[in-house]
C-alpha cells in the first residue's frame, strides 16, 4: 500500500486537468486529453512498484517508469542527499567541479567493464549516444584517419531522440516522415530477433563484417547497439553474438559503443549487460537509471584505450553540454548505487527476473501470445499475434494497442502495450507483485480476446 499518499480534492483535480489541457504537451501522446478514460494520469504519489492518483486509484508500474525506476519510488534518502547537496554546491561554474561529480565518475568506472575508463556526464541518454558518436568520430581523427566518419546501428533500434540519434537504427517510430531526412552517414544492418528471423544471431553478427567491408573500413567510425534492444522487442541474442562484434569491431579498428541506457545498473540482473557475455566496449552509454529516474543524468564512459587518445591541449575532445555533472545530479547518483547495493538489488533483479519470466509461460494459455522473451533479469516481452501458428500480427484497425493499454489501467497494471507488452517493472519488486502483475496480465489477454474476436 502506497504510505501518506496525497489526496487531491475534487477541485483541485478539475483545476489541474483544465490547466493541463490547456497547457501540457505530454511526450509523444495527442495533446489537450486528461481525461479519466484516454488521457494521461494524474498522479500525486509513488512508492516501491506502484502508483496513486488523488482519488486513491493505483497501479503497478510495470515499466519502471520510463525503463529507470530501478530502486523504486519513494526512496527519501535520494531526496536528502540532493537537499545536502544543493546547500553546499548546485552548480558547479566552468573550470570547477564539485566532489560528488568527481565520486560518481569513479564510482562508475569501478563498476565498469573497463576500471581505468573515464566517464563524461551529460544529461540524458540522447545526449550519452551523441556524446559517443562524438567521441569516436574524434577518435579516429585524432590518430589521423579522418575519413572515418560513418556508424553502423541496427534496424529497428531506438537510440534517442534527438536529429542524428534519430538516424541510428531508422527506426519508424523516429524515422523521416515528421523531420524530413536522416542524417547521412548511418548504415542499419539486421537485429537478433529468433521470433521472426530470417537471420540467425550470428548471421546477423556477420551482416556487421560484410558492411564495413562494403562501406569500407576507412570510412566507419563506430558501430552501436544495445546487449537487448528494448524498441526492437526485447529479444535476448545467443551467446555468440555479442563476443563475435567485439571480434569484428577489433578487425577493422571499429569503435563498439554498447547503449546500456536501458539495460544498466541492475537491468539484466547484471550491474551491465556486456558482462552476461564477458566483453568490453569501447564506450558505453548510461543514463535513466543512474540516479534511478529522482533527477536527469546521463553519461559516455569510454575506455582506457579511447580515453587517453584525448589527452594534451591538441587532442581534447571540444564538446560541452550545460548541466553535464550536475552536482545534485551526481549526489542523486551516489546515493541510488548506494541503494542498490547495500539492498542487492541486482541480485534481486536476477532472481525475481527468473521469476517473472517461470510465471508468464502460462499466458501461452491465451492464443493470442505468439511468444514470451526474458530469462535475463526484469527485463520481459510478450508478442501479441492474430494468428500463432503464422505469426499474423493485428491489423492498426484493430486498434489493438488502445484496446490493451485500456485493459492493463482497469486491472491496475501502468505500462505499454501494442505488438509486443513490454515488462520491466522496478528492480524492488518481490514475488508477491510479480503473481499480481502476471494473475492481472491473465485477465487482461482474456478479456482482449473477447474483443478483438480472436478467442
Amino acid at each position: 500500500m502506497v504510505a501518506d499518499s496525497v489526496k487531491l480534492t475534487g477541485e483541485d483535480i478539475e483545476e489541474l486537468k483544465q490547466l493541463g489541457e490547456a497547457h501540457f504537451w505530454p511526450h509523444s501522446r495527442p495533446i489537450g486529453d486528461m481525461s479519466d478514460e484516454t488521457g494521461i494520469k494524474l498522479i500525486s504519489k509513488a512508492e516501491g512498484v506502484w502508483v496513486e492518483d488523488g482519488e486513491g486509484n493505483r497501479w503497478v508500474d510495470t515499466l519502471a517508469g520510463m525503463w529507470l525506476k530501478n530502486i523504486g519510488h519513494g526512496r527519501k534518502e535520494i531526496a536528502e542527499a540532493v537537499y545536502q547537496q544543493m546547500q553546499d554546491v548546485s552548480y558547479s561554474p566552468g573550470g570547477t567541479v564539485s566532489p560528488a561529480t568527481v565520486r560518481l565518475a569513479a564510482k562508475v568506472a569501478s563498476l565498469s567493464p573497463d576500471p581505468d575508463s573515464r566517464v563524461y556526464f551529460v544529461s540524458g541518454g540522447s545526449e550519452a549516444v551523441e556524446t559517443a558518436l562524438k567521441i569516436a568520430k574524434a577518435y579516429h581523427k585524432n590518430n589521423g584517419e579522418p575519413t572515418r566518419y560513418k556508424v553502423i546501428s541496427r534496424r529497428g533500434s531506438y537510440h534517442g531522440a534527438t536529429h542524428a540519434c534519430m538516424a541510428l537504427g531508422g527506426s519508424a517510430a523516429s524515422g523521416p516522415q515528421d523531420y524530413g531526412p536522416l542524417v547521412p552517414g548511418n548504415i542499419h544492418i539486421a537485429q537478433p530477433n529468433k521470433y521472426r528471423g530470417p537471420h540467425t544471431d550470428i548471421e546477423c553478427a556477420e551482416e556487421l563484417e560484410r558492411t564495413i567491408l562494403h562501406e569500407g573500413p576507412h570510412t566507419v567510425a563506430a558501430f552501436i547497439g544495445e546487449p537487448i534492444s528494448a524498441a526492437a522487442g526485447i529479444h535476448i541474442p545467443d551467446s555468440g553474438y555479442w563476443p563475435r562484434i567485439r571480434e569484428i569491431c577489433d578487425k577493422y579498428g571499429v569503435i563498439m559503443i554498447c547503449d546500456e541506457v536501458i539495460t544498466g545498473f541492475g537491468r539484466t540482473g547484471k550491474m551491465f549487460a556486456t558482462e552476461h557475455w564477458d566483453i568490453q566496449p569501447d564506450i558505453f552509454t548510461v543514463a535513466k537509471a543512474l540516479t534511478s529516474g529522482y533527477l536527469p543524468i546521463g553519461a559516455a564512459v569510454a575506455s582506457k584505450k579511447v580515453a587517453d587518445n584525448f589527452m594534451g591541449q591538441d587532442n581534447m575532445l571540444r564538446h560541452l553540454i550545460t548541466f553535464g555533472g550536475n552536482p545534485a545530479s551526481c549526489a542523486a547518483g551516489l546515493a541510488n548505487l548506494e541503494i542498490m547495493e547495500n539492498e542487492d538489488v541486482v541480485q534481486n533483479s536476477a532472481e525475481m527476473g527468473d521469476y517473472l519470466y517461470e510465471q508468464l509461460q502460462t499466458l501461452y494459455e491465451h492464443p493470442i501470445v505468439g511468444d514470451v522473451r526474458g530469462g535475463m533479469g526484469l527485463i520481459c516481452g510478450i508478442e501479441i499475434v492474430k494468428d500463432r501458428d503464422t505469426k499474423e500480427r493485428f491489423p492498426a484497425e484493430a486498434n489493438l494497442g488502445p484496446i490493451l493499454d485500456k485493459l492493463m489501467s482497469d486491472h491496475g497494471l501502468l505500462g505499454r502495450a501494442g505488438d509486443v507488452i513490454a515488462l520491466s517493472p522496478p528492480l524492488t519488486i518481490t514475488r508477491d507483485e510479480v503473481d499480481f502483475v502476471v494473475r492481472q496480465l491473465d485477465s487482461v489477454l482474456e478479456q482482449a480476446e473477447a474483443q478483438l474476436g480472436a478467442e
